[in-house]
């Protein structure tokens, strides 16, 4: 359909190209030049995609004339043109789809439905681990330990790679997923030829990374979203979302000479998160863009999870093209992708118009001051002059020291026992890691060295970041400080931290110690970076090697030395800190386009390993039933045609009653396999071995180790329990201890339903769509919280969870509960057979131990028609396979 008469043409290269004009929308009344520069990306998705049912004319109306500043909720389709994947997420969504073919096939119907209709490409960056540093070694052993723990999950990848359409794998040791998306695999604007016809339109993604904004910076639209919706888009079914508002956030001025795009984006994050602009979109507009590199905008962009907003998008300009250019795009393609967005009105200048926001919020970038964020959450920024006044404040009490075994050095409270240059956000950014590199060099000059009790890590987003680093012959000095290449992927952020050596191990053990670690990472939350570190802070690269140096992060670094030259006097953090012309001097002489070209040109080759590693074919995956790492997941068991009978909830049982700000990584399985855990055990009775249990994010496809690591996380505080941190709960009624699991195989034994009642923010932090299937195997029903985070809602949705919100100013302790209560929710029934339509609150009856109960209302957070299919089908999965059976 094109009820607005918006197709229209232009010939590029000799080649008619048709796509939808935004400006023809003037002939109909509607005036799209004010609109935010996100808006006209989703009101060109609305026109493309117009079909009278999921996308009518009333939708497209809707936004073409969105009111800013009175946005009433109207639900929308989005349709992304592509789906980023990482393997850690990626690979639970390839093991879905393959599970999902055998189901199809069970149902009689044709396993070449199940494929992706659009674009997926998977990036394997999450697996490398810093079990090796501080050696030249390092790089080659990390990889080499990489292959040999994850050979399983990667032969399955390379089996999707065969068996399905559409599907491209990226393979391990070629950098960060955002970072390849940014330099190698971004269009800006894309094609598709449809009966014959070439369409032109803006490249847009979801992606199973909450980090996937990132791309933002490069005005590409596309936010996170759980592999369960990720699977779901590469089937075909559009993203179904809430029109949001758009805040705008106007920059002026540039940042100081000694400030950092990473002092910048913290000070961004917090501004935001005390504004709340949770489920919005965040559009930056204003003078001081022009001051801002493409590396700065994606740092900005790359924290959209952080500042909690849907997006954080730039527009595109000239700074675009010209980051296309040095990332060795085609002349053609760069062109290609300025001529569409000049006809479409979408290309900025300084004569555009400024667009009309929701509401808007101002940052002078000369008042930006280098800064840190922590101990524990990214929206904590501290200033830098600040940090040692606020870890002694976060310390509450006298610093206590240990000694080192066979050494004469000592641990202290603060000590930095891991130093990492890591993460998608920095590494991304030539002016950070040369400043990183300026930095070891200056302190090398005055004879500085790392303290000995820092792990140090150099883990590039990309290879070429290597390249530039050999080139300004910076690469020496950050080894000499024993910043080694540990790989090329995510390690720190992700809690990919390796194990600390022993003796510093042991001393924060005995000593009951709270170390420190600083990384120039996204993520600080706790038990994420390494379960021995209580403290955590992010920073840029050069102030992740000035804490290496510094050893501890209760130094007050305008007056305290880092040490002392060689003559004996002081070194002052002042005199190794490079100006912002140096850093300037040494990008322009050191980037160029052709890195970028010969380390993309062979890019999905892989190495000799990955091309030694042999996989299985078919159109259905050869499940093997001794694997650790990949199993055929339950969710599709018994599963007819038929829609399934949702029933109210009576008789349910608290699984574990929880507090606020409870993020994805204190419920889904993350980080190291604690050995005394239930996963482990599982691991013990499979005949492996401790030193090969790898991680819970690599073992992502095998849903028996998946549930046992659901909410394991050791910082975990559940409030069944007293004075006990992690994944325990108090089993019902007999007030006996024991893990989350054993807890919830005993009530599922029984067939005792079970709920979670959490504070504000539940599922805070990374898109994990394991934060929804474990609860979901845990035999979760419903989730009652004061609030949720975004991504988590709607994944716990898209695995039939029933999110449930207390009115606004009640909680669980408001109402007098303490967990140990039986729940009926009433209602269930009557929602689904209405879709929740007219139905959006339930009675919820408490009944205490003592007989009295508590009665009250819930609202209920099935906030799309689309949502209300997916929790009736038992999920979102389940909706999509039995309309593919259903058409076979």
């Amino acid at each position: 359909m094109n009820s607005f008469n918006t197709l229209s043409s232009f010939k590029h290269n000799d080649k008619e190209y048709f796509y939808h004009d935004l400006t023809k929308l003037k002939d109909h009344g509607f005036d799209t030049d004010t609109l935010p520069f996100a808006m006209k990306i989703v009101l060109e998705n609305l026109l493309r995609y117009e079909d009278g049912i999921g996308v009518k004319k009333s939708d497209i109306e809707h936004v073409a004339q969105w009111d800013a500043k009175n946005n009433p909720d109207k639900e929308i389709a989005f349709m992304p043109a592509r789906v980023l994947l990482q393997d850690f997420t990626g690979v639970p969504a390839v093991v879905d789809l393959a599970a999902m073919r055998d189901a199809i096939v069970k149902m009689g119907g044709d396993p070449n439905k199940i494929n992706p209709l659009q674009p997926a490409e998977l990036v394997i960056d999450h697996s490398v681990q810093v079990d090796h540093f501080g050696s030249e070694d390092a790089l080659d052993l990390n990889t080499k330990i990489e292959y040999a723990r994850n050979n399983e999950r990667y032969e399955f990848l390379k089996w999707g790679q065969n068996a399905f359409e559409n599907f491209k794998v990226v393979p391990p040791s070629t950098g960060i997923v955002h970072q390849v998306n940014l330099e190698y695999l971004a269009r800006v604007v894309m094609t598709r030829n449809i009966d014959g016809k070439n369409y032109a339109f803006p490249d847009t993604l979801v992606g199973t990374d909450s980090h996937t904004t990132m791309i933002n910076g490069l005005g590409i639209l596309g936010w996170g979203v759980g592999g369960i919706e990720a699977e779901a888009a590469m089937l075909g079914q559009a993203t179904t979302m809430l029109l949001p508002d758009v805040v705008g956030f106007k920059l002026s001025g540039s940042l100081k000479s000694h400030v950092t795009a990473t002092d910048l984006v913290l000070t961004i994050t917090q501004k935001l998160r005390e504004k709340g602009v949770v489920g919005k979109f965040v559009e930056f507009y204003g003078p001081g863009l022009k001051s801002l590199t493409l590396a700065d905008r994606a740092t900005v962009a790359n924290m959209a999870p952080e500042y909690g907003a849907t997006c954080g998008i730039f527009p595109v300009d000239q700074k675009t093209l010209d980051y296309l250019k040095l990332t060795g795009r085609s002349a053609e393609q760069i062109e290609f992708a300025k001529t569409y967005m000049q006809k479409q009105n979408m290309f900025f200048t300084d004569t555009s118009s400024e667009a009309i926001y929701s509401d808007t919020l101002e940052l002078d970038l000369d008042h930006v001051e280098p800064s840190l964020a922590g101990p524990k959450r990214p929206q904590d920024r501290v200033a830098l002059s600040q940090l040692a006044t606020s870890f002694k404040e976060t310390l509450a009490r006298p610093i206590k020291e240990q000694a080192i075994e066979n050494s004469t050095e000592k641990l202290k409270d603060g000590s930095v026992v891991i130093a990492a240059i890591t993460s998608c956000t920095n590494t991304s950014n030539p002016s950070v890691m040369l400043a990183a590199g300026l930095v070891a060099q200056k302190a090398r000059q005055l004879g500085l060295n790392t303290k000995p009790w820092v792990k140090t890590s150099l883990a590039p987003g990309s290879k070429v970041v290597v390249d530039y680093l050999e080139k300004a012959n910076l690469l020496k000095p950050l080894e000499e400080l024993k910043f080694h290449v540990v790989g090329f992927g995510c390690t720190t952020c992700i809690g990919n931290s390796g194990p600390l050596p022993k003796e510093i191990a042991d001393a924060i053990d005995s000593g009951d110690l709270v170390a420190a670690s600083v990384l120039s990472g996204n993520r600080n939350f706790e038990g994420r970076v390494s379960p021995r570190t209580k403290v955590n802070y992010l920073a840029s690269p050069p102030l992740v090697v000035a804490y290496a140096l510094a050893g501890r992060v209760d130094i007050d670094l305008d007056n305290e030395p880092l040490g002392q030259d060689q003559n004996g006097n002081d070194v002052f953090f002042k005199d190794i800190w490079p100006e912002r012309e140096e850093i300037e001097r040494f990008v322009h002489e050191s980037v160029n386009s052709e890195m970028f070209k010969t380390r993309y040109e062979t890019v999905l080759d892989g190495d000799k390993a990955w091309q030694a590693i042999e996989s299985s074919t078919g159109k259905t995956y050869d499940w093997k039933a001794d694997s650790t790492y990949i199993q055929n997941p339950p969710f599709f068991e018994n599963m007819s045609q038929d829609t399934q009978t949702v029933k109210d909830i009576n008789n349910a049982r608290v699984l574990a009653y929880l507090g606020d700000s409870v993020t994805t990584d204190h419920i889904s399985p993350a980080g190291a396999i604690a050995l005394e855990s239930p996963a482990a055990q599982y691991l013990r009775d499979n005949n492996i071995e401790p030193k090969q249990f790898n991680s819970y994010g690599s073992r992502r496809g095998n849903h028996e180790v998946m549930m046992r690591g659901t909410f394991a996380n050791i910082r975990l505080k559940n409030k069944l329990l007293n004075d006990v941190e992690g994944g325990y709960t108090n089993y019902l009624p007999e007030n006996e201890q024991m893990s989350i699991f054993d807890a919830s195989m005993k009530y599922q034994a029984s067939h005792t339903p079970l709920i979670i009642l959490a504070g504000k923010e539940y599922g805070t932090g990374s898109s994990r769509d394991w934060a929804a299937k474990g609860p979901k195997l845990l035999g979760i029903n419903a989730v009652i919280a004061q609030s949720y985070e975004r991504i988590h809602r709607s994944n716990l949705v898209g695995m039939g969870i029933l999110p449930l919100q207390f009115k606004a100013g009640e909680s669980a302790e408001s109402l007098g509960l303490d967990g140990t209560e039986i729940f009926d929710i009433q209602g269930i029934a009557q929602g689904v057979a209405d879709e929740f339509k007219n139905i959006k609150h339930l009675d919820v009856t408490a009944h205490k131990n003592n007989g009295d109960d508590v009665n009250f209302e819930v609202s209920v957070r099935i906030d799309t028609p689309n949502e209300a299919h997916y929790f009736k089908n038992g999920g979102i999965l389940q909706y999509v396979l039995r309309k593919l059976a259903k058409k076979s």
